[in-house]
């Protein structure tokens, strides 16, 4: 392991244990986070929510190997106070949003269950390949004490890949961190191994499991401690390697162009019925909590494809 390297907000660092057929990333978000959550004003109880669900789609998404490629993450009710929650990766690019009812989240308290944000619902990981234009989904219920479990399950039934997720978030004077691990045991038939099948009680996954549990909260979100350094206390024994990933930005694609494209859908006669006063459509976009008025003219001219 490289002592050179030192990897510590808004950068995901892969590591590899190849001994041990494992492999994993770990991540912590500080400023990107905070840039998020501005545009916003969420209570505790969704700020964690929120943050560890960035987290998570930053673990996910940054497996993608082909470039344009996305990751998105989404949860909804099932009659719970958190109606919706989705994020989404692309490039490096990272953007999410919590829709809630503020009056029923206050109501059940500081450490709320899965169920008791969500009620019965359901946890949708979608892959869209940017080299194929394939897309791949997966869907599992919200069980579990975090969003981490329920991910952990998607892996499971989805990729039948064995997997540890470890998610934590906390809030103090100078904002929200939030950092996370994702391990994960190679498919047989990866890196040189027979394809045969997956076992989840393979010795090497066993170890790398164990080792891996002990992780505690606090030492994600240490901003005092580097991502190389966890990895190196957790795997030192395993030689471990380690390699950074690409950097962590804030990214909302929203844009007076982009929102008249997607009006230029819409027939005229509903375009114009949408309007105000002025001509012009405002249209609100919920991730960066900006309001974007787009002139009815502008949306006529992609419909001549200027």
């Amino acid at each position: 392991m490289s002592e050179t390297i030192e990897t510590w907000f808004d950068q995901p660092l892969i590591f590899t244990i190849a001994a041990r057929h494992v492999r994993g990333r770990l991540v912590r978000l500080g400023p990107v986070l905070n840039t998020i959550m501005s545009a916003h004003s969420y209570p505790p109880v969704a700020e964690k929510l929120l943050a560890e669900a960035l987290v998570l789609t930053v673990l996910l998404g940054s497996t993608l190997k082909t470039e344009g490629s996305q990751l998105t993450l989404q949860a909804q009710t099932g009659g719970g106070p958190v109606e919706l929650l989705v994020c989404d990766y692309k490039a490096g690019e990272l953007r999410g949003y919590l829709k809630f009812d503020a009056d029923r989240l206050a109501e059940i308290g500081s450490d709320p269950t899965l169920f008791a944000l969500f009620g019965e619902g359901f946890l949708a990981i979608t892959f869209d390949q940017a080299a194929t234009g394939e897309r791949y989904q997966g869907i599992v219920p919200l069980e579990g004490s975090s969003i981490g479990d329920a991910a952990e399950h998607y892996f499971e039934q989805s990729e039948q890949i064995p997997s540890l997720i470890k998610l934590a978030a906390r809030h103090d004077d100078a904002g929200c961190v939030a950092g996370g691990l994702l391990l994960q045991h190679l498919p047989e038939g990866e890196v040189g191994r027979d394809r045969l099948h997956v076992r989840h009680d393979h010795p090497e996954w066993d170890h790398a499991r164990t080792i891996a549990a002990t992780l505690k909260a606090e030492e994600l979100t240490d901003p005092a401690t580097s991502l190389e350094t966890l990895a190196w206390r957790l795997f030192h024994e395993d030689e471990v390697r380690v390699e950074p990933g690409a950097a962590v930005a804030r990214g909302c694609r929203c844009s007076t162009d982009y929102f008249a494209g997607v009006l230029a859908q819409f027939p005229p006669a509903e375009r114009a019925e949408m309007a105000d006063d002025k001509g012009e459509i405002v249209v609100d976009c919920a991730f960066c909590s900006r309001f974007f008025p787009i002139p009815l003219a502008a949306i006529a001219g992609h419909d001549r494809g200027d």
